[in-house]
């Protein structure tokens, strides 16, 4: 593990900048001195820029790939999406937000006006910082993340850290493989360190979600869509109540679903509104 550390493997590239570090840093009112390579552990031995400058630069070759599929398999492939080439922090945040267009909101009106996402976004944005902090970066694999019809897979390469059972893991020990990326997160307040990423996605998707092998770590979040909406009523009822809640027909989930004349009737409905 000391052997592979990204502390000590030395950047390619040691012409780095660090402008998008800077700001994340001051919006926390923790402004970089000269020093900062050097107080986050940066460089190496010989102050070098290590790997871990290199993924915190401005310009890199990072590759953060989001592919979206119209299908439960890889068949039907609708666009693939690269995050890469730039600050992993502003990696991570562009996946987030590109994720979070596809976690659309359902809207339904039974009195009162109920709204449900496909995904929890909570735990969604969990698993989506914690496959970029814990990613094994010494081989230069990145983590993936693929939108099917049914879930959202997120892959990481790596495994289990070192020395954590998944026992351990499931109970919540924190055992950062990247203690430098987890720092440098905490530091601009976007984790908490205290190992309770894992519980927050079991407690809404349970062990099932996380598939393990000798080199990749897959968590995988199906799509729940709630009963009244998977309903025949509760299809057209949703629909009615996304349009009327001011949302376009195009984002309305179950609009597919309706037969030709409720179509009609709907279309006919929201342009006279």
């Amino acid at each position: 593990r000391t052997r592979r550390s990204l502390n000590k493997i030395k950047s390619d590239k040691q012409d780095l900048h660090f402008e998008q570090l800077r700001i994340y840093y001051a919006e926390q009112g923790k402004p970089l001195n000269e020093h900062f390579a050097a107080n986050l552990e940066l460089l190496t031995e010989s102050q070098d820029y290590n790997y871990n400058a290199y993924l915190l630069s401005d310009i890199n070759t990072t590759s953060y790939k989001l592919a979206v599929y119209d299908s439960k398999d890889r068949k039907a492939l609708v666009s693939t999406e690269e995050y890469g080439n730039t600050c992993i922090i502003t990696a991570a945040q562009k996946v987030l937000n590109r994720i979070d267009v596809e976690n659309r909101t359902i809207s339904t009106i039974d009195g009162d006006r109920h709204d449900y996402r496909f995904w929890d976004q909570e735990a969604l944005r969990e698993a989506v910082r914690n496959a970029f902090i814990h990613n094994d970066y010494t081989t230069e694999t990145f983590p993936k993340f693929e939108i099917f019809s049914d879930r959202i897979e997120i892959t990481s390469y790596g495994g289990l850290p070192s020395g954590l059972s998944k026992k351990e893991f499931f109970t919540g020990y924190s055992a950062p493989r990247n203690k430098v990326l987890m720092r440098v997160y905490r530091d601009v307040g976007l984790v908490e360190s205290l190992g309770i990423g894992i519980p927050r996605i079991l407690e809404t998707y349970g062990r099932k979600c996380f598939d393990f092998s000798d080199h990749f770590l897959r968590m995988c979040f199906p799509k729940q869509v709630p009963n009244v909406i998977r309903e025949e009523g509760g299809v057209t009822g949703g629909v009615t109540g996304g349009v009327t809640g001011g949302v376009t027909l195009s984002e309305v989930v179950g609009y597919e679903l309706l037969t030709p004349k409720q179509k009609l009737v709907l279309e006919f409905l929201y342009k006279s509104d």
